[in-house]
């Protein structure tokens, strides 16, 4: 017997050890995570984050207190604890029955009050207070790179969008082809791009760095790398950029955007000094390609109703003056 016990106890030794080095091998490897939404680099991603601490410190007001009890009671109303009571018969507590339903119920009543509220403050259309100007950015989704128009400064990207600190940037967003999600962690909010559709989105960042963007919807064989960098920087540093790709040789015509919306994976950083005309509505209303624009269409069917109404409308009046 004594050396089969001193043969579990090698084995136990030996599965510690594994675990240990286990962690010990596994910590440098967690020592590189950055967690980006806990990090938040703008006024939109620091209520977010406001708004995630709220809720999990809510949540943990119920969670640990069950882990508690939970263990509590497994040690009060073990089999070797001859002291604990003894009561098969007990079925119902009023006031037990008031303390598990009143709490989750009034966590849940401010979890309402808070979703409400934010849904409203945090809504992404909603424009950011600043004195600065906003910098508007038209981006499109393509497969599998992410396309940044600056219709103000007649300039446009590929991967790569500079913004200046402490400026809000209004965002006017559609898809080329699948519907995929824009979002830049530290600076808050996803929201989806679609083709035919546009979505807005507000953002600022309030220190200067460079900070990854990304796709958080799955789009296809491409979207692990269709990633791009958020540069915020400073006004001065802003202005150099902008003639930096205003210095490039390369125009983003209608063919030349037809070349880059087909599927590629990786595509480096790209600058155009110049953009087509209109390039951001045709890429919306699904016509660069020469097909008639969606806006079109729908409003040459509004002119047709609205001739045959006019129609309608004077058909009686004839009829009564001929008879």
């Amino acid at each position: 017997m004594s050396g089969l016990y001193g043969m579990a106890r090698r084995r136990n030794w030996l599965r510690r050890t594994r675990n240990i080095a286990l962690l010990g091998a596994i910590a440098p490897l967690l020592g590189g995570c950055h967690y980006a939404l806990l990090d938040p680099a703008g006024p939109i991603g620091q209520d977010e984050l406001n708004i995630i601490y709220l809720a999990t410190g809510l949540m943990l007001l119920v969670v640990v207190p069950v882990i508690v009890l939970t263990l509590l009671f497994a040690w009060r109303y073990r089999a070797s604890n001859t002291k604990a009571t003894y009561r098969p018969e007990w079925s119902h507590s009023g006031k037990i029955e008031v303390v598990i339903w009143s709490i989750p119920a009034i966590i849940v009543a401010i979890l309402g009050y808070v979703t409400w509220t934010t849904s409203h403050t945090l809504d992404p259309y909603r424009p950011i207070a600043s004195a600065n100007k906003p910098v508007e950015v038209e981006v499109a989704s393509l497969n599998w790179k992410w396309l940044f128009i600056y219709p103000q400064l007649g300039i446009a990207t590929v991967n790569e969008l500079a913004f200046p600190v402490d400026t809000p940037v209004e965002f006017r967003l559609t898809s080329s082809r699948v519907m995929n999600a824009f979002f830049i962690p530290r600076l808050g909010t996803q929201i989806y791009t679609m083709a035919g559709m546009q979505t807005r989105l507000s953002l600022m960042a309030d220190r200067v760095g460079t900070y990854q963007g990304m796709s958080s919807n799955f789009s296809g064989d491409g979207f692990s790398t269709m990633r791009f960098a958020a540069k915020a920087m400073s006004a001065k540093d802003f202005g150099a950029w902008v003639e930096k790709v205003r210095a490039s040789h390369e125009a983003l015509t209608l063919s030349a955007y037809r070349k880059l919306a087909k599927p590629s994976e990786n595509l480096p950083v790209e600058h155009y000094a110049t953009v087509a005309p209109h390039l951001f509505h045709d890429i919306l209303n699904l016509c660069t390609d020469g097909q008639t624009c969606i806006d079109a269409q729908h409003m040459a069917r509004r002119m047709t109703s609205h001739g045959h109404e006019m129609a309608m409308a004077k058909r009686p009046h004839t009829l009564a003056h001929g008879s």
